[in-house]
């Protein structure tokens, strides 16, 4: 699976703090890893962290470290991916949390992400659901929803986009802006579309779904309306090719009043210069 490039995965058994760069390397881990593990993952690792590390880690993973050596602010910015107990395994999930000193580092990780653990199991098949269990959880941390909306003071006229993508729990990960100079509504909605699809891919996410009060751009994306004008054809096929980059993609209409930040966004960016893009992102 390809994954973003300046990602990495930080996983906490015991006292020890291992810092993965891919899911695959977890996941070997997982299939014969016994007890509870905790798992985030970050945006990137700084150079300090990372000779921090060099210095501390232990011969494993990609770097290896005593939770007792996770100095504050060491990680950036992680999130917590969910990894849930089998249903089966008759043991009751509980809350776990990094120590405090680990959650410093995290740089005020959300306090509604919680992360849950196993309890002990000790058969192959026990393994297996969880290594499964523990694949699919982690994707979360690949998928995002991406609102979108486009605005034009005339149509055509000045006109902006924008877009918002949320992580799995709804909460915000990026704003985006772009401006698109003097046109129509709909060349600016699929423009915002683009725009959210082109930062995802930037990102490294592979599951995505979308959502917007675009009809036109909703139903030309699934292909139950045809685009007869030259130029939505041509930003149409644009959209379906950034498509293509992702594992999974789904687009839905939705009412305006569920697509109001996406709004706010796209009438922000009317005032933008054409092609001038602007991002708030959480990291």
């Amino acid at each position: 699976m390809s994954e973003e490039k300046d990602a990495f995965y930080l996983v906490k058994k015991g006292d020890v703090v291992g810092i993965y760069k891919s899911l695959s390397d977890i996941q070997v881990h997982l299939a014969s890893s016994v007890g509870s593990l905790e798992i985030y993952k970050g945006c990137s690792l700084s150079k300090k962290a990372e000779e921090h590390l060099a210095l501390h880690g232990i011969k494993e993973a990609a770097y290896s470290i005593s939770a007792a050596d996770v100095s504050e602010g060491l990680f950036g910015r992680i999130v917590a991916c969910p990894y849930q107990q089998p249903s089966h395994s008759g043991g009751k999930a509980s809350d776990i949390n990094l120590p405090s000193k680990v959650l410093r580092g995290a740089d005020q990780l959300d306090n509604n992400l919680n992360v849950v653990g196993p309890s002990l199991f000790s058969s192959n098949s026990d393994r297996r659901q969880i290594f499964n269990a523990a694949q699919s959880d982690l994707s979360t941390c690949l998928s995002c929803i991406i609102e979108f909306d486009g605005a034009a003071k005339g149509n055509p006229g000045p006109a902006g986009a924008g877009a918002v993508l949320r992580a799995e729990d709804g909460s915000k990960v990026c704003r985006l802006r772009e401006g698109v100079g003097s046109s129509t509504n709909n060349v600016a909605e699929y423009r915002a579309l683009i725009l959210g699809l082109k930062h995802a891919t930037k990102r490294g996410y592979k599951h995505i779904r979308v959502q917007g009060d675009s009809l036109l751009v909703c139903n030309q994306m699934k292909g139950s309306w045809k685009t007869k004008n030259a130029n939505m054809a041509f930003l149409c096929n644009e959209a379906k090719e950034l498509t293509s980059k992702f594992l999974s993609f789904q687009i839905n209409h939705v009412l305006r009043e569920y697509n109001s930040e996406a709004d706010v966004q796209a009438n922000l960016a009317v005032n933008l210069r054409a092609g001038q893009v602007e991002e708030d992102c959480q990291c």
